[in-house]
């Protein structure tokens, strides 16, 4: 291996190992920092021998990070944001915030209730920060966090390792959702009759037995599940036309009712409220574009209650 001294190494370059690592693309990478894309793949090879790496091997889908380049990323990631806390110690009206990203993991139900909110509250709080709506749920979010592929995380649960921070910013509810057309006019509810009589679509991120499974054989009572999807998103396209219910959180049985048209209808299964948490990795002093986010999340979440 190389010996290198940090005093032959221009710091320069990691903000392109940052960016190649992001994007997993050299022309992405050399838009996102305003280069050529031969300046990148420039950069690219003295980073190589910096770290006597591949570190990025092209694939059919772009550059795929080596072992070393995701050993090196945390580390490289918690070294740029130390400098950029340390501008934002002298530069407080926001600037600094300009092409910086924060990745935010959540599932596309709390995506489409509260993101585009949240895009507006960020375009208010810190102008010229982007955000990352990334796809997780309470089985992975924790294991995202910590392999640092989010920054942030909106969650049912999945926050519980010592390492992480979790506040909770709610508590959720269900409604069910059923294309108008299936129902009497007027129609607000259904009973429980009419409820377990319907062929149901469940949002799972795995397997067909759902919460209100559980809620229905403890009454001695079975529904039929027709198809299972993992994004609350498909639901329209799934529902509509047909005489299948879909009973979901109510944030996003709202959210899908506003845009698609569909109905809500109360629940007629006592279904059990559960936490809505925010989780971070817990750390002596966040990254101040991080915690503009966290800011604005819990604000959002203040005035949604």
């Amino acid at each position: 291996m190389n010996q290198m001294n940090i005093a032959d190494v221009d710091l320069n370059l990691l903000k392109v190992f940052e960016a190649l690592h992001d994007e997993t693309s050299a022309s992405r990478a050399a838009l996102r920092l305003g280069v050529t894309q031969s300046a990148v793949s420039a950069a690219l090879r003295r980073l190589r021998d910096v770290y006597d790496d591949q570190l990025f091997i092209r694939t059919g889908r772009g550059l795929a990070p080596t072992l070393r380049a995701n050993q090196l990323k945390p580390v490289v990631t918690d070294a740029l944001n130390k400098c950029r806390q340390s501008l934002a110690m002298v530069d407080p009206s926001g600037a600094h915030f300009e092409g910086r990203s924060v990745a935010l993991g959540l599932s596309d139900d709390f995506e489409m209730a509260f993101g585009r909110r949240l895009m507006a509250s960020i375009r208010e709080r810190a102008p010229g920060l982007r955000l990352i709506f990334r796809q997780t749920h309470s089985q992975i979010v924790g294991a995202a966090l910590m392999e640092r592929s989010i920054d942030l995380a909106i969650a049912s649960g999945g926050l519980a390792d010592r390492l992480l921070s979790r506040r909770v910013l709610g508590e959720g509810s269900y409604l069910c959702l059923a294309d108008a057309a299936s129902l009497r006019p007027g129609q607000q509810a259904l009973t429980l009759e009419e409820f377990i009589a319907r062929e149901q679509i469940l949002v799972s991120s795995g397997g067909i037995i759902g919460m209100v499974d559980e809620g229905l054989s403890s009454l001695g009572l079975t529904r039929t599940v027709c198809a299972s999807t993992t994004h609350f998103a498909a639901l329209p396209y799934l529902l509509k036309g047909t005489d299948a219910i879909s009973t979901i959180p109510a944030h996003a049985a709202e959210a899908v009712a506003q845009l698609s048209g569909l109905a809500l209808l109360d629940c007629p299964l006592s279904m059990p409220r559960y936490p809505i948490e925010l989780g971070w990795r817990t750390s002596a002093q966040m990254d101040p574009a991080v915690m503009k986010v966290r800011e604005a999340i819990e604000a959002l979440f203040k005035d949604s209650a």
